[in-house]
């Protein structure tokens, strides 16, 4: 390192003698010498700094900011969507009475679960059971008359060939026989009728599921299918009924026509609900219609699931959060969200390029996937994006990379290193 060495007009003593020549003192108490002794620091500090200067470096040389960057790595990423639907019955009937008459008992409790043919209630059978009697007395009294008519025909044709009867006499007696045969099966169709409405005062259950509460207590006149009695409700498996929105719609529909997003076999999403608690339920099941219309008063479009439920864990009329898995983004390229920045031509990140630069790049965003977002368009594989470090930078900046977390670090428990000097 150059020494700066001092003008000779500074670094020399003043004579000792006297003051120096051209030095005028107005003041003659001050001892020369001690003169001397004041203006040579005064003088040395004045040319220091200047010659401080001329080895040193230039200044505004600063380092290179040091930045954080994630290289863009195309992954198969697994794509959810999250809807809010509300379960239903598999199937709902309606419970009603096929005849009139007073409501004798209810048979079944109220929300408990009923199997199919299951008495329910119980129409008052006497009328029927009377109604049934007459036609069978009916039935008997056709087939007496039947009789009596197919004996009187064939007596009269026995004789026809000897002409001791006319030929309209015999006629008139073969459709006598036919007429009463026509009225015997007039009356066996009473009386099965007859029997189809004594069965029916009997108010089954059409399948097996939860009932609700009866709706019309005994001792009511029911009119027939008119009344309401209850309804049971088939709850295994049981459906969970969600809207898409129009928007969502059109845009997997879009990311599947360029190739983005891939579907499961036949649009048969994987369905998993969670309850209003936030507990996630245990049975998965699969989605099995999407209706083509959008209701105009949501602007959705009707989904609809079906999961198991043997145990009865889900009830009609929940409302929870439904979760649709299955589909896949093949060749997904995510960045973290604090990388994607806003500016007044859209969105945009810094990419570290060739040459150790900060250079922005505009890029079109997809959905969020977890932390981060999925990019569209806009990078490619093995860009360096910039997360960390974005607010020391500009346009064009020089950058330098930062070494990953823990990088050129001992692991815990190491020895040091051979030279190293210990502390303490």
């Amino acid at each position: 390192m150059d020494v700066c060495k001092l003008p000779s007009s500074v670094a020399a003593p003043l004579p000792a003698g006297g003051p120096h020549k051209g030095f005028r003192m107005n003041n003659p108490s001050v001892r020369p010498g001690a003169l001397a002794r004041v203006l040579v620091p005064i003088a040395v500090a004045v040319v220091l700094p200047a010659c401080s200067e001329v080895g040193s470096q230039p200044h505004g040389q600063m380092p290179p900011p040091e930045v954080a960057v994630v290289t863009v790595a195309p992954r198969t990423l697994p794509v959810r969507y999250e809807y809010v639907g509300q379960t239903a019955g598999f199937r709902e009937v309606e419970v009603r009475s096929r005849v009139n008459g007073i409501l004798l008992k209810r048979n079944y409790q109220e929300g408990g679960t009923v199997k199919r043919g299951q008495s329910l209630f119980l129409i008052d059978p006497a009328p029927f059971q009377v109604a049934l009697a007459k036609a069978d007395a009916d039935l008997a009294t056709a087939e007496a008359r039947q009789a009596q008519a197919a004996r009187e025909a064939e007596r009269l044709k026995s004789v026809l060939d000897i002409r001791a009867v006319s030929r309209k006499e015999y006629d008139d007696a073969a459709s006598s026989a036919q007429i009463a045969a026509a009225e015997v099966k007039g009356a066996q169709a009473r009386v099965a009728e007859a029997k189809l409405n004594l069965e029916y005062t009997r108010v089954e259950a059409p399948i097996t599921g939860v009932s609700s509460r009866a709706l019309r207590s005994e001792g009511t006149l029911v009119s027939g299918p008119d009344v309401l009695l209850t309804s049971v409700t088939q709850v295994d498996p049981i459906y969970v009924i969600f809207g898409i929105p129009e928007a969502d719609q059109a845009r997997i529909r879009r990311d599947v026509e360029a190739g983005r997003l891939k579907l499961p076999p036949d649009q048969r999403f994987e369905v998993s609900v969670t309850l209003a608690d936030g507990i996630v339920y245990g049975k998965q099941g699969k989605l099995d219609f999407t209706d083509v219309r959008v209701n105009p008063n949501t602007g959705t479009i009707e989904a609809r699931a079906d999961l198991p439920n043997a145990a009865a864990t889900l009830r009609p009329g929940q409302f929870v959060r439904v979760r649709l898995s299955g589909a896949t983004r093949p060749d997904a390229i995510t960045v973290p969200q604090r990388a994607v920045l806003e500016g007044a031509q859209g969105k945009f990140v810094y990419v570290v390029n060739a040459e150790s630069k900060a250079e922005p790049r505009p890029v079109a965003v997809g959905e969020w996937a977890g932390d981060a977002w999925v990019i569209d368009s806009g990078l490619a594989a093995g860009d360096k994006v910039i997360v960390d470090g974005v607010l020391k930078i500009g346009p064009g900046a020089p950058v330098r990379i930062a070494a990953p977390a823990g990088e050129g670090k001992p692991p815990a428990g190491a020895p040091p290193k051979a030279g190293a000097a210990k502390k303490g």
